[in-house]
């Protein structure tokens, strides 16, 4: 079904009107209030800067709270009012707007602007309209600034909303509440499937150590311990600077895969740990050719470690906890080298290997899962989500 003929159904021939924002309610700028000023309890209170790391589209409750002397003295913010950012250090962060559902009266400060919405104006819609790429172009046009983008209140206020049936307050807020409500809608179930394979995945998380914990304890068993240098043939931080060019050799970083290259400089089945940062400690494990930036140390296992045991028995230590330094932590080859594990018989460590293998491929998929479903319900969502408020202009009526 077509935009136009998917809108014709939905608004049952009304007209739609295209009203400046400042026709459509009242805006009020904030002044004040800073992060010190936050109190455990007291007047709920609404940040600016949390509206765009905090908040959803909507809110019942505040993250934060002020005095009732400081709230005297701010802007106050009734259910149903939205707030609106007008500052943020990038354009996407600038408009974004979050709706007030609380009982309680609310306060906001500085760097935001409190619409009131007007008889016409839902302000749930209005705010799943702020996502829109419509918005998006029309804030562009009024921003100022450049390492701080700024549109004012005032520039805010110009900025055109498309109002169905206008002349009918009534008739154009069912309009407006039935498209909340299917986006309402599709937003609950990205949120419950999302919830589902984060529980999911949470499940085979803790599968997986537990099986680590009870296959790679050895407390019964008497079992030599042996240094990572007695079973390794090398222990070397690569020597190349990060490549991310097109090429089919992968590229290995702190963080895993950063990306291609053309030039094969190692081959062969080890693991490499991360050397330095936050990822300190971190194994992977590669097959094949590859080459990896000069943080990362690659350790060659010997004929009687075997690799996939290895690599297991390597994540479950928790290299990190032997990283020295504390602004950049840092593990070291002679560090990994001095490190002590229990190695049982080679059939041993294979059947470990092929059980916590098969525990790691089940995580592994929902992982991969996760951000690929994210993404498809996010392109689904901006999909209806335009589909519903792509109301024609009068001027591209015209043209």
């Amino acid at each position: 079904m077509s935009n136009i003929s998917f809108m014709d159904s939905l608004l049952d021939g009304v007209a739609v009107e295209w009203k400046a924002l400042s026709e459509l309610g009242e805006l009020v700028r904030g002044s004040g209030l800073q992060k010190k000023d936050f109190t455990e309890k007291g007047v709920p209170a609404i940040h600016y800067g949390q509206i765009y790391t905090h908040y959803g589209l909507s809110t019942s409750k505040t993250k934060s709270f002020v005095s009732p002397y400081l709230a005297r003295q701010l802007r106050k913010v009734n259910q149903g009012d939205v707030v609106i950012t007008n500052t943020s250090e990038n354009l996407k962060d600038v408009g974004k707007a979050l709706v007030y559902l609380g009982e309680q009266q609310a306060v906001t400060g500085g760097h935001a602007t409190i619409l009131r919405p007007g008889s016409c104006l839902l302000g749930k819609y209005f705010a799943y309209f702020t996502q829109t790429s419509e918005f998006f172009g029309e804030k562009r046009k009024y921003a100022k600034g450049t390492k701080v983008i700024d549109v004012s209140a005032t520039d805010m206020a110009k900025i055109r909303i498309p109002i169905p049936c206008p002349d009918n307050p009534k008739k154009s807020l069912e309009i407006q509440s039935e498209i909340v409500r299917m986006l309402d809608t599709f937003t609950e179930l990205t949120s419950e499937l999302t919830a589902e394979l984060t529980a999911e995945l949470s499940i085979r998380e803790k599968q997986y150590n537990y099986y680590c914990n009870r296959l790679l304890s050895f407390e019964e068993q008497e079992l030599e311990w042996k240094t990572l240098e007695m079973i390794t043939t090398s222990i070397a931080s690569g020597r190349n600077k990060v490549r991310t060019t097109e090429g089919a050799v992968p590229v290995y970083g702190s963080t895993g895969l950063i990306g291609f290259t053309n030039e094969a400089a190692y081959s062969g089945n080890v693991l490499l740990v991360a050397r330095v940062g936050a990822n300190a400690g971190r194994v992977n494990a590669v097959v094949g050719s590859f080459d990896v930036s000069d943080n990362t140390l690659i350790v060659r296992p010997n004929e009687a470690w075997n690799v996939r045991f290895a690599f297991h028995q390597l994540a479950h230590m928790n290299l990190n906890q032997y990283a020295v330094g504390a602004g950049q932590p840092l593990v070291t080859g002679g560090l990994l080298k001095s490190l002590k594990v229990q190695l049982p018989p080679m059939s041993e460590q294979e059947r470990i290997a092929t059980v916590l293998d098969k525990l790691d491929t089940l995580t592994n998929s929902i992982s991969e899962v996760l951000p690929r479903e994210a993404a498809l319900r996010q392109k689904q969502y901006e999909y209806y989500r335009d589909l519903l408020l792509g109301f024609p202009k009068p001027e591209e009526i015209t043209a």
